[in-house]
């Protein structure tokens, strides 16, 4: 039975030594195996994990690799487990842990930085200047799980106690998943302005993080609140989620929807969410001068960018990276709030075996899949289903 050294368990949450994970071998290959549950270390604790979202990056790192980077390179064949939206409870607390307890439920972010760099000393731990660093004789300490170090397509996962978030106990596990989401939007929104009560704003791909964006937006004041995408069912979810406008961009132009409704002014803020190649030159044309545009997504390929006009037009342009700055602290109380729905973009559930599958609903937008969740135990799959 599982009992390392300096470790806290409780006789009510046995855990066992070995534990079922997804591991990555070649390019878009993975594997169901036994691995041992990991240790935690000091500010560590160890999650039992009970459900996991997949986002679009996961597929990405399957496909591809990058963002992910496992000992100092490309994360095929390595015994490395992806995901990074999950949620679950605590399981055992690493040495001088007493911020959490065994049995609470939690959800996570994805990023603790190594606390010892610039940026991480500024706050911004997702931009951690020692990224990957984590192995061997240059071990810096950073996390960033499902994409560094193991993530939650297994049973376990460790996670720095600086990456939970309390889950109340009318938030089911589903909800609890997308906490990571929706808090990827709100950092965008705290990069961009912070709070934008009576500002206006345009998110542009119902996606995921566009449909939380506008949401979280909403939550916070924003005025009028603009979607734009091309599925009409998906913008519809969107005026669910406080779009006060939608715009479907293959029936209109969207540059010029946008410019109708705030009557030629443009908007203060576009939080891009689309990865469309000329997304940048069309944010630029819908805000107004002095405005910024955020970029939550990216396309694929590298392409041309109409310097001149963000230049001439003092226009802000920012990346972003994951959920950091705390975000997902905030987009949880706004969830526990019900300030939003945010399950309304739940839309299939499978089991931890079944995880292939879940991966090609949400690849292939099967059955126009948004986010599929992945649950640990398979009557938990048949409860949700019941429900």
């Amino acid at each position: 039975m599982y009992a390392p050294q300096g470790v806290k368990l409780s006789p009510k949450m046995p855990v066992p030594d070995k534990m079922r994970a997804w591991v990555l071998g070649d390019p878009g290959e993975l594997k169901l195996v036994d691995k041992p549950v990991p240790v935690p270390r000091r500010a560590e604790v160890l999650v039992r994990i009970d459900a996991v979202a997949i986002c679009a990056t996961d597929l990405e790192v399957i496909a591809h690799g990058p963002p992910a980077k496992i000992q100092g390179g490309l994360p095929f064949n390595k015994n490395w487990t992806p995901g990074h939206e999950y949620m679950g409870t605590v399981a055992a607390l690493g040495p001088g842990v007493d911020e959490y307890a065994i049995g609470e439920r939690v959800t996570v972010e994805i990023h603790a930085g190594c606390g010892q760099c610039k940026r991480c000393r500024q706050g911004m731990y997702t931009s951690c200047l020692n990224y990957g660093l984590n192995y061997g004789d240059v071990d810096k300490g950073h996390r960033a799980n499902g994409f560094t170090t193991d993530g939650g397509f297994a049973e376990y996962a460790i996670n720095n106690i600086n990456t939970l978030v309390h889950v109340p106990d009318g938030m089911s596990d589903e909800e609890a998943t997308l906490v990571v989401t929706a808090g990827t939007a709100m950092y965008g929104l705290t990069e961009l302005g912070g709070l934008v009560a009576g500002e206006s704003i345009v998110v542009t791909g119902p996606g995921p993080i566009g449909l939380l964006g506008v949401a979280v937006a909403k939550a916070l004041g924003a005025e009028p609140v603009i979607l734009t995408g091309t599925r009409d069912n998906r913008l519809q979810i969107g005026r669910e989620l406080g779009a006060d406008y939608v715009i479907n961009v293959r029936k209109e132009d969207a540059v010029e929807a946008v410019q109708r409704i705030m009557n030629g002014r443009g908007v203060d803020y576009v939080l891009e969410c689309a990865g469309a190649p000329n997304a940048i030159d069309e944010g630029a044309r819908m805000v107004n001068r002095g405005g910024k545009i955020c970029l939550a997504a990216f396309p694929h390929e590298p392409v041309p960018i109409d310097v001149a006009a963000l230049v001439t037009n003092n226009i802000y342009l920012y990346g972003i990276r994951g959920e950091g700055r705390s975000a997902t602290h905030r987009a949880a109380a706004f969830m526990a709030q019900k300030r939003f729905d945010a399950t309304k973009i739940h839309t299939h559930t499978f089991a931890l075996d079944d995880l292939p599958t879940a991966l090609r609903y949400a690849r292939d937008r099967v059955e126009d899949a948004i986010k599929v969740v992945v649950k640990r135990r398979v009557e938990a799959v048949r409860q949700a289903a019941a429900e």
